[in-house]
C-alpha cells in the first residue's frame, strides 16, 4: 500500500500525521506551500478540488476531509485501536471527530483568519470575539468530558489527536479574551499528548516543514 499525505504546517493535516504514526503506517509526506498557492495549482486541484489540506492519497486514489481520512486509518490499521471497539462508543467517537472538524475547527478559523468571514473594514476584532465565545463553549464542554479521564475514551483514539490540534492551534493564536487556564483538563490532555512519541515525531517534522514553508504561527 502506497500512502502520501499532503500536509501544511500548523494546519489540521497534523491530525492524520499523528494517527498514521500511531498506526505504524509507512507514508510519504508532501508539504503544500500555501504561500505559493500550491493548493490552487492544477496538479493539486486534480487531487483535491476543495483546495484544502489534508489529502491522503491511497494507492493513487485521493481521500479528503479529516473525519473520513482518520476513519480510513482506524479501519485499515485496527491494531492501533484508533477507535473504541464497542459499537456504541465507536459512533460516539465519530460524533466527536465531526465535532472537532465542523464545530471547534471553524471557531478556531474565526480567530485565525477573520478576514475570510467579513468584508467590512474594521470588523475583524468582532469576528475574533465571536470565535472566542464559541471556543469557550467548546473547550468548557471538552473540559467536562475529560474530567477524571486521560483520554476521551478508555484509551487513546483518533479523537484525542483531533482535539489536540484544535486546542494547540487556539493556544498558538492566543486571542484576547480566551483564558486557556480555565480548561485544566484540556491542558492536562495537551501535556499527555505532547508526551506521546507520535506527537513528538510530528512536532519535529513540523519544525522542519516550517523552515521550508514559513506559513506563520
Amino acid at each position: 500500500m502506497m500512502l502520501k499525505l499532503y500536509y501544511t504546517p500548523i494546519a489540521c493535516s497534523m491530525v492524520p500525521y499523528i494517527n498514521l504514526v500511531e498506526a505504524g503506517a509507512e507514508f510519504d509526506v508532501h508539504v503544500v506551500d500555501v504561500l505559493k498557492r500550491e493548493q490552487n495549482s492544477p496538479e493539486y486541484l486534480e487531487l483535491n478540488p476543495k483546495h484544502k489540506v489534508p489529502t491522503l492519497v491511497i494507492d493513487g486514489s485521493p481521500l479528503t476531509e479529516n473525519v473520513a481520512i482518520n476513519l480510513w486509518i482506524a479501519r485499515n490499521f485496527p491494531a492501533a485501536r484508533l477507535l473504541p471497539s464497542n459499537p456504541a462508543e465507536e459512533f460516539q467517537a465519530i460524533a466527536h471527530l465531526a465535532w472537532c472538524a465542523s464545530g471547534i475547527h471553524p471557531a478556531v478559523s474565526l480567530i485565525g483568519s477573520p478576514q475570510r468571514y467579513c468584508d467590512v473594514p474594521g470588523t475583524e476584532a468582532n469576528v475574533r470575539m465571536c470565535g472566542v465565545k464559541l471556543l469557550d463553549e467548546h473547550f468548557t464542554l471538552a473540559d467536562s468530558l475529560l474530567s477524571g479521564r486521560e483520554w476521551f475514551f478508555d484509551h487513546f483514539t483518533a479523537v484525542d489527536s483531533h482535539f489536540f490540534w484544535t486546542f494547540l492551534r487556539a493556544i498558538r493564536l492566543a486571542p484576547d479574551g480566551l483564558d486557556i487556564a480555565r480548561y485544566p483538563n484540556c491542558n492536562a490532555h495537551l501535556a499527555r499528548m505532547k508526551a506521546r512519541a507520535s506527537v513528538q515525531k510530528l512536532l519535529d517534522f513540523e519544525k522542519q516543514a516550517l523552515e521550508r514553508v514559513p506559513v506563520g504561527r
